[in-house]
């Protein structure tokens, strides 16, 4: 759903695959002329810019088709918007495909595998940070905002930065250092009393439909899908014909899945499909069943360096069927109301004809543990293999054959199963338009078909006309069952673009305060007639009666800002006391900040349902940078209520410090 709050640009978006000439920029993406995502990215950027046409133009053709009461008007308005809906239709076809399109270079042989489903990133719009982010600088913290450019130019050369990554780490890298900043900048500049007049503009990865908000949950939620979105390119294009290829496949679709759920729990009411809840759900499921996927491959990597054993062939037969059981979940949230109406179909039919082609694979593998193990009867005979695999529902369970004769039928039944299985897959492959261009999803299945008859050859007899043996299921079991993994955001050490401006504790839209001085002292019998507490920036603790302090003004609350006019904001207890100490008979001037009440947030009606609100937002706050460690990416949690001084330590109590009274 589009909201009602227009951009006050309506024109299209520039395209988010143009890089500048900064080298800041250039940081983390790839050249246009050299690299095919960025290819692709701006492949999407001009589908995004046509779609925003397209659906600019019905706007305008159904307001007149309410507005007009002419039957013939209204008949040429039917016929124009029948026309842009199919151009919008086709425009959206063609969004899929590029979406469903795989660009990973397989090997070839026998370990060629089943391509994986990436998704693409969400494209942006440019955004002007400057003209808003000066005038809060200017109104609210009463410095200069000219002198913040280079701050201002670094954010926005990150941020168009992040429009391109790399499809690695250092792409990673990069988006989670901009959504360390977004953080910086939530705790900084936007709260209930103000907040700069910014509007995001993001268009939907699945179905490229613009959506708008003036909430800066909206571009970090952006941020974070992105950042899922990368891990699934980066383990979609891993080669999987090695046990290392695999593992860091499973890695990268672990983490994908745990910055999809942690989406989804922390964010609500998305204006975009690809980040309402349940596309985010189904999207966690499918990174799941692709990392189960991945480590079935590993195992079968495994299993082909040794020879074939009865119990591997039953393991590898339950890790196929846990696999095919992930990907009937997966196929059934895809087939289900709204995520089908926005969700690309070929996605889908991937997703059931993998499911069809491990359930195969599973009796195929089973078949294999039943003729392997035909020349070891002890082996075979143990029930606790033949349990994990059948569901034969008998009084006294289910039991495995002990006679060959029996075996060899059984092991055919499962064949039987595995190719109706296989012929099953490569029917929904041919159903499928796009699938029908990946060659490679055919040629996989088709010599797993070609394995399993040429198996079944072996196994058949002219005597064979009259068995009547059922393949029981199989039961899915896995030993590495896949983690949802949060992506390690918090390890990325980013500083504060606008540390300048002061510590956050204080220097922030959610407080106010005066500006004091400078006001100069001179040390009397007593000191100064102040005590001192806390770091970064100092606090004026107490004031004695009828001090030098209280003299010149100063109260208790007040922050030392500058000392002879040298900025401390960020200074330590023991450096503002080192210098009160060395001053001599001339005294030291003294610029402080005086805390005023926090206004009443102002009143913007109702909230409107159809915005994307973090917990932040809804009574949870984004913690304060920890001075150990850096900045969490996520760690919403309740809003301690205390003073302003609660958090600094207790007040100097040594009674010759020349700071006290």
């Amino acid at each position: 759903m589009i909201l009602e709050e227009r951009p006050d640009d309506p024109g299209a978006g520039v395209d988010s695959a143009r890089l500048q000439d900064d080298s800041s920029i250039r940081k983390g993406c790839d050249s246009l002329n050299e690299n095919q995502p960025s290819q692709l990215q701006s492949h999407r950027a001009r589908l995004h810019q046509q779609i925003s046409k397209e659906l600019r133009m019905r706007t305008g053709a159904e307001n007149l088709y309410r507005a007009t009461s002419n039957t013939w008007v209204r008949e040429t308005v039917a016929l124009e918007l029948s026309y842009v809906n199919s151009n919008l239709q086709l425009l959206k076809e063609e969004l899929a495909e590029l979406s469903s399109s795989v660009d990973v270079d397989q090997p070839e042989g026998e370990h060629v595998t089943i391509p994986m489903i990436p998704l693409g990133l969400k494209e942006t719009k440019e955004l002007d940070w400057a003209t808003p982010l000066k005038e809060l600088i200017s109104e609210h913290f009463g410095e200069d905002g000219a002198s913040y450019e280079t701050e201002i130019q670094e954010l926005e050369d990150l941020r168009q930065a992040t429009r391109t990554p790399s499809r690695d780490e250092v792409g990673l890298d990069l988006l989670a250092a901009y959504y360390s900043q977004l953080c910086f900048l939530d705790a900084r500049f936007f709260s209930p009393a103000r907040s700069p007049r910014l509007l995001f503009h993001w268009y939907d990865s699945l179905t490229g439909v613009p959506a708008q908000q003036r909430a800066l949950a909206f571009e970090k939620g952006s941020v974070l899908f992105n950042i899922g979105a990368l891990h699934t390119q980066i383990g979609a294009r891993q080669d999987c014909s090695c046990t290392e290829g695999t593992s860091h496949a499973t890695e990268a679709f672990q983490r994908a899945a745990g910055a999809f759920r942690l989406l989804r729990e922390n964010f609500s009411h998305a204006p975009s499909p690809d980040m309402s809840a349940a596309s985010l759900s189904m999207l966690e499921q499918l990174m799941v069943a692709q990392a189960q996927e991945c480590i079935f491959r590993g195992l079968l990597l495994t299993a082909s360096d040794t020879p074939d054993t009865c119990p591997a062939q039953l393991q590898l037969a339950q890790e196929a069927a846990q696999v095919a059981a992930e990907y009937g979940l997966v196929h059934r949230a895809m087939a289900q109301p709204p995520v089908r109406d926005y969700l690309p179909a070929s996605w889908t039919n991937l997703a059931h004809v993998k499911a069809e082609h491990f359930c195969a694979l599973a009796h195929y593998h089973a078949a294999m543990a039943l003729c392997e193990g035909s020349s070891d009867k002890d082996q075979l005979s143990r029930p606790e293999h033949v349990f994990q695999l059948s569901t034969t529902c008998e009084p006294q369970g289910p039991t495995l054959p002990q006679h060959p004769e029996e075996r060899r039928k059984l092991a055919k039944a499962h064949l039987k199963r595995a190719i109706l299985g296989q012929e099953e897959a490569l029917r929904l492959h041919t159903l499928c338009r796009v699938l029908r261009t990946v060659d490679l999803l055919q040629v996989v299945v088709t010599q797993a078909l070609r394995r399993s008859l040429a198996k079944y050859s072996e196994l058949e007899r002219e005597d064979d006309f009259f068995e009547a043996v059922e393949a029981p299921d199989i039961l899915p079991k896995t030993h590495q069952a896949p983690e949802v993994r949060v992506p390690s955001l918090s390890q990325m050490k980013v500083t504060d673009f606008f540390h300048r401006l002061g510590p956050l504790s204080v220097f922030s839209t959610k407080n106010r305060w005066r500006l004091v001085g400078p006001v100069h002292m001179t040390p009397g019998e007593g000191g100064f007639g102040f005590t001192l507490r806390g770091d970064s920036p100092v606090l004026i603790a107490a004031v004695a009666p009828g001090g030098q302090a209280e003299s010149a003004g100063l109260k208790e609350g007040d922050y030392i800002v500058s000392v002879n006019g040298r900025p401390c904001k960020r200074w330590k207890h023991v450096e503002v006391v080192a210098q009160l100490r060395g001053v001599g008979e001339e005294g030291v001037s003294l610029q402080v900040v005086s805390m005023l009440p926090s206004p009443e947030p102002r009143s913007t009606g109702p909230r409107r349902p159809a915005l994307l609100w973090s917990q932040r937002e809804c009574g949870f706050e984004t913690p304060m940078p920890a001075r150990a460690r850096p900045w969490p990416i996520l760690g919403w949690s309740r809003k301690t209520k205390q003073s302003k001084t609660g958090s600094h330590p207790d007040p100097c109590t040594n009674r010759n410090c020349v700071t006290c009274p």
